[in-house]
């Protein structure tokens, strides 16, 4: 079928319009102000690997690690002495402290290499403070670690799967100083909106206001939606926050098309629309095809050699193209994609269409290229 009967066809046909956007709860658009994980970091030793430890030549950092651990411990000093264990290495030890973790809340971490270490499999780590950003310890780690990736090595070749330099361990660190954060000394609470919008935030607060009464709920800017506590409410705080973070609303969002020209990936938002617009798909198509070959000489000639002789083929083949006049606002992007891609054209003629139409002021969206 031609582009221009399909297109043709699409634009007058009588389709739907784009169904409104499904309810959703509040806590799946939005978060409480102050509820929220806190960065933690460390640097510690991973012991017991296999021969895969830093080297410490090339690592002096471990070396240094190891004689001040080992002199903590008692051992003395080994500042004269030469140390060649290949069974250490150097890491960094990362972690996310959640909200209202109290002291001896388990939390998982992530124990990745700092030196030349090939291997993290079957390494312990030591005791590592773990900070935040102000500097306060806030959590121990230690344990045996689980690494997803494996690595293999001889002398003319290796095979590496997945990353062995990385590592977790489950639940290998305990917290031992917590965030003081107190709910019931709030007089409001702040929901932060994760796609700021001015309609998606005046309607978080209605729903809200519909639900507890009076103006308690007001919309601050397209990101923050402020909720007042009233004096009966404030000795509960926990509770109205989970009533406010199930009410159901219906978000809103600006028409955006996302395109991923390196993979082809063309997405298209619900509101996207064009105007009337003219389209005309084609173009021109050169091959050049190399077909060398080889001219020996006769087997009686004297002093001939053998040539290459250049064989070039150049070929155009001119696509027949089509205007095609899509009418009005009643024509979404949608139908205008899944048209294109019904007659078999190639993601990346479909994103030239977009930038096209983009182009000539005709889109109503955003276009954001990636």
């Amino acid at each position: 079928m031609r582009i221009a009967a399909f297109l043709a066809a699409v634009a007058t046909a009588l389709l739907p319009a784009f169904p409104a956007q499904a309810d959703v709860r509040i806590k799946d658009i939005a978060t409480f102000e102050g509820v929220r994980e806190n960065q933690l970091v460390g640097y510690g030793l991973v012991v017991g690997l296999n021969g895969t430890g830093d080297s410490l030549r090339n690592s002096p950092f471990t070396e240094k690690s190891i004689e001040a651990m080992l002199e903590r411990l008692g051992v003395g000093n080994l500042s004269d002495d030469n140390i060649r264990t290949q069974n250490t290495a150097a890491v960094m030890v990362t972690a996310m402290l959640p909200p209202f973790a109290r002291r001896g809340s388990p939390i998982d971490v992530v124990v990745s290499s700092l030196g030349d270490s090939t291997s993290l499999r079957g390494g312990t780590l030591i005791v590592t403070p773990l900070t935040g950003a102000d500097g306060e310890v806030y959590a121990v780690a230690q344990g045996p670690i689980a690494v997803a990736g494996w690595a293999a090595q001889g002398v003319a070749a290796s095979l590496v799967e997945g990353v062995p330099t990385v590592a977790r361990i489950e639940n290998g660190a305990t917290v031992e100083n917590e965030i003081p954060f107190e709910l019931a000394s709030l007089d409001t609470i702040r929901l932060s909106l994760r796609n700021p919008d001015f309609t998606t935030a005046s309607r978080v607060a209605e729903a809200i206001q519909q639900k507890l009464g009076g103006n308690m709920a007001r919309a601050l800017d397209p990101g923050t939606v402020e909720v007042r506590l009233s004096g009966s409410g404030k000795g509960d705080v926990p509770e109205m926050m989970s009533v406010v973070e199930n009410l159901m609303v219906e978000p809103d969002s600006i028409a955006k098309v996302v395109i991923d020209a390196r993979s082809g990936t063309i997405v298209i938002g619900a509101n996207v629309r064009i105007d009337r617009v003219a389209v005309s798909q084609g173009g021109l198509t050169v091959m050049v095809r190399e077909d060398p070959e080889v001219s020996q000489p006769n087997p009686v000639t004297i002093g001939g050699t053998t040539v290459v002789v250049p064989r070039t083929t150049v070929g155009v083949e001119e696509t027949e193209t089509h205007f095609t006049i899509l009418e009005g606002a009643d024509v979404s992007l949608q139908r205008l994609v899944d048209a294109l891609n019904a007659i078999g054209l190639t993601a990346t003629q479909t994103i030239s269409i977009l930038q096209a139409i983009k182009a000539a002021g005709a889109l109503h969206a955003d276009l954001e290229i990636i």
